[in-house]
């Protein structure tokens, strides 16, 4: 995440970090181009901003950082600039770019990119690292003081879970299906300091367990926290971690705008003197488990009653929870589009795997590649993942809340001739959640 984020309102600045996936362009697996793609790649266009790419723990993925930004259709084109930057400079050198939480297909072991620290990572993990090659979105929004940060987390501990399942984009691991609808999180789960954080009375209390953590060597260093939402190390902003790397660039608009909306609501409780809920560790786990399992499919568990209530019905949840915050930000209108996108879409879990049955592991990585430079949820819902090329027109498509076509789409894409836009396909219809 770039500088300057305290410097401007809190709640208002935001910016996203994507990472990705670099496979082979003839065998769809795994290969550690990334040195070699961020030298082609060169600067980013928004770099006085903060914009950035670089390499990430192994040689098999790259990062792109947006700079600050203060509104979702800024995001949106620096999400778009940075995904086709990365892609072309990928496909020069005979590789292709792929988000997803984890990789499809399987294949040699890549290296640990260089640098001091990485190799102290690897020394201080062993093998639990060497071929840890998940892929997250992470949404950072600025906050005024780290004592502000640390609050907002608390009011964020209850919402991780629900921003796990609706980011969804890992069921298969290596070549197999995992039964996992965000398998990342299993991965991250590896690691002390993964999860949901616990509830920190102060900054100096949350400094403290996280120095402890440090000094009895299990995190290399205060920045090596696994915890899905945290204050950042580096910058004056809250970090969210929760989604897996987003399919496409709308979903990753999706999550930054949820996030922030979500520290909007945060932030105007803090200023009314009400409290974040101390929900239970142990449940926030259970829920964390259940919504990688099953992502949007069935029940989840609400942290903060502890009981099990439709996957939709806590994503309406948040969605008012965030929506005071979003209208203020004039994001409410594209937020429902763009939720409204992935219920008849289904998430990234959901569209991998109706590639799959349509066409095997290749399929899901040819899908990928599509979808992760084409940015609109119209353009990932073709025939691919079994639907007719159309989202009914919000995200990314005509009439989106962008005004206007998805850049480099042109509409709906992929529909069959004599097929309506924007029908589905009953045999392919995601299931209609339970009604509030």
């Amino acid at each position: 995440m770039g500088g300057g984020v305290g410097g401007h309102a809190p709640g208002v600045s935001l910016g996203v970090e994507e990472e990705f996936l670099l496979v082979d362009a003839v065998s769809g697996e795994c290969v550690a181009h990334a040195e070699d793609v961020l030298e082609r790649a060169g600067p980013h266009r928004w770099r006085a901003s903060g914009g950035s790419f670089h390499t990430e723990l192994l040689g098999s993925q790259v990062e792109a950082v947006t700079g600050v930004c203060h509104d979702l259709a800024g995001l949106r084109a620096q999400l778009r600039y940075g995904r086709a930057r990365l892609a072309e400079a990928a496909r020069e050198g005979g590789a292709l770019l792929v988000a997803s939480g984890t990789p499809v297909l399987g294949g040699s072991r890549p290296p640990a990119a260089r640098g001091e620290r990485f190799a102290a990572i690897v020394s201080a993990y062993g093998d639990v690292v060497e071929d840890y090659q998940a892929c997250g979105c992470h949404v950072h929004v600025g906050v005024q003081d780290r004592e502000s940060a640390v609050a907002v987390v608390n009011h964020l501990r209850p919402w991780l879970p629900v921003l796990v399942a609706l980011a969804a984009n890992s069921p298969f691991d290596r070549g197999r299906p995992t039964r996992y609808a965000a398998r990342r999180m299993m991965e991250m789960a590896r690691f002390p300091g993964a999860g949901v954080p616990p509830w920190s009375v102060s900054a100096a209390h949350y400094d403290a367990r996280v120095a402890a953590l440090v000094e009895s060597g299990a995190l290399v260093d205060g920045a090596m926290t696994f915890w899905l939402a945290r204050p950042s190390p580096r910058w004056p902003t809250v970090e969210v971690r929760a989604g897996d790397a987003a399919a496409t660039a709308d979903e990753a608009v999706l999550q930054a705008a949820l996030v922030r909306g979500l520290v909007g609501a945060a932030l105007a409780d803090l200023a009314a003197g009400r409290e974040a809920p101390r929900a239970d560790g142990q449940v926030c786990a259970a829920a964390l488990w259940n919504a990688a399992r099953h992502g949007l499919d069935g029940a989840m568990v609400d942290p903060v009653s502890g009981r099990a209530v439709p996957a939709w019905r806590l994503v309406d949840a948040l969605v008012a929870r965030a929506a005071p915050a979003l209208e203020e930000a004039g994001d409410l209108d594209a937020v429902f589009a763009l939720v409204e996108g992935v219920r008849r879409a289904g998430t990234g879990a959901d569209r991998q795997r109706r590639a799959a049955r349509r066409g095997g592991p290749r399929a899901v990585v040819d899908m990928l590649v599509r979808v992760t430079e084409s940015g609109g949820l119209a353009a990932a819902a073709g025939p691919d993942d079994g639907t007719d090329g159309a989202t009914g027109g919000g995200a990314g498509g005509a009439g989106g809340p962008w005004g206007g076509p998805a850049e480099g789409t042109g509409g709906p894409s992929g529909a069959t001739p004599g097929e309506k836009p924007g029908v589905w396909d009953a045999g392919e219809r995601v299931p209609e959640p339970d009604a509030p």
